[in-house]
């Protein structure tokens, strides 16, 4: 009886503390986001950091060339996107006006088809203003992380430059207690991985679309081509988000068919790269449940915002394996994993 007490007093601690851990997370989200931002660009850039010291250059004039590449990508992006957010935002009330105009052609439109349809009825399932506040609000996140522009990349300069000493400090705080730094080595590797080709494709992904915008005159196809990037790293629904603005833009600024013909593109675009291209490069899947994806993206996407979103299955992989190195809290690691390693567990015969 006294251990079942504390068996389930030690739960509830437990609970209390990853409650507080959560509204502490979300409480300083302004702070949390930038430095989550740094350190996803730093994985990123540590495999060519890597790939220059492999090769005999110095460990300084490696972080140089890093660094500069950094900068003039980030300048690039400053210049281009920063402009375009600020000319959306301007022109959102315009944009507000031109969607409710092209809805009453619309429905005129199927009138002459015979299909009565009243405008208020449509305007109130649909309202332009509050479509138009909603991408507002998904450009404008985007240009929230660029304002930290500055922050993310000093500290992306200082994790670089703590990179090639990081694994002695990991030994030296971990002496004695070697079986710990394989589990730090299998996190680091996993996520440098994933983050290394999802980027590849992402980054593939987010040109593709941008061309074909420019192909079809959309305004500001850098813009959603950025968008189409960084929302290729949200499973499920991230192509989906990413498309919005661009295709309700089409609509507004060309019409229906031009809108049509730009969901066509990012399903043609996401399907060929999702199906084929990513498959072939990743190879083996993250090992996450479907049903843990989805609910990771909502969860992370509550507490930290679009930035959550973008970054909720490396956060959640991150998890999952810290959790698979400790026998007491393995179970839930299992739990957050797929069918397929479930059944490598238990064996071919289950």
């Amino acid at each position: 009886m006294t251990e079942n007490r504390s068996a389930n007093g030690g739960l509830l601690m437990s609970l209390a503390a990853l409650i507080v851990v959560v509204a502490g997370l979300k409480a300083a989200s302004t702070l949390v986001v930038p430095l989550l931002m740094a350190l996803f660009l730093a994985v990123i850039c540590s495999p060519p950091l890597h790939k220059l010291q492999s090769r005999g250059v110095p460990s300084g004039l490696a972080l140089l060339i890093v660094l500069l590449g950094i900068i003039v990508v980030a300048t690039g992006l400053l210049f281009f996107v920063g402009n375009s957010v600020n000319q959306f935002t301007d022109n959102l009330p315009f944009y507000q006006q031109q969607l409710q105009e092209r809805l009453a052609g619309l429905v005129a439109w199927l009138g002459g088809f015979g299909l009565k349809i009243d405008f208020k009825t449509v305007s109130s399932y649909f309202d332009a203003a509050k479509a138009m506040r909603m991408v507002g609000g998904l450009v404008a996140g985007l240009g929230s992380v660029l304002t930290s522009a500055v922050f993310i990349l000093l500290t992306v300069i200082f994790m670089l430059a703590e990179a090639a000493g990081f694994p002695t400090k990991l030994r030296a705080a971990f002496a004695g207690r070697e079986d710990s730094l394989p589990n730090m080595g299998a996190i680091a590797q996993s996520l440098e991985r994933y983050t290394a080709l999802k980027t590849l494709v992402s980054l593939l992904t987010g040109v593709a679309v941008a061309v074909w915008l420019s192909l079809q005159g959309v305004d500001y196809p850098v813009l959603w081509g950025l968008l189409a990037f960084l929302f290729n790293f949200v499973p499920n629904i991230g192509s989906i988000i990413a498309a919005v603005p661009a295709v309700v833009l089409a609509f507004i600024q060309i019409g229906g068919s031009a809108a049509l013909v730009t969901t066509l593109g990012y399903v043609l675009i996401n399907g060929v790269v999702g199906n084929f291209i990513e498959p072939k490069l990743m190879g083996q899947r993250m090992g996450l449940s479907t049903l843990v994806v989805f609910l990771s993206l909502v969860f992370w996407g509550w507490v930290l915002g679009p930035v959550g979103m973008v970054l909720s299955v490396p956060l959640t992989m991150t998890l999952k394996i810290v959790l698979q190195g400790r026998e007491d809290t393995k179970w839930v690691a299992i739990l957050l994993g797929s069918e397929e390693e479930a059944r490598a567990i238990l064996g071919p015969e289950n």
